[in-house]
């Protein structure tokens, strides 16, 4: 499996982990839990938009395995 592949992986990872968490943001009863299922899930967004470029890089240095 190429970098880009794994980077790429880890992206989709990301992206889902979040969704989860703003799921469980609405479903949760107290106030506290769900402040902090939207600031992970906030944090995870930022580390997303950087994979998203990370990907868009390493597909461009490895055309050969798109």
């Amino acid at each position: 499996m190429t970098v880009g592949a794994n980077v790429k992986g880890c992206y989709f990872t990301i992206k889902q982990a979040g969704a989860i968490l703003e799921q469980l943001a609405v479903k949760t009863n107290t106030d506290e839990a769900r402040e902090a299922f939207l600031k992970a899930q906030e944090i995870l967004s930022e580390v997303a938009v950087d994979l998203e470029k990370q990907v868009l890089f390493l597909a461009k240095e490895e055309p050969q395995y798109k």
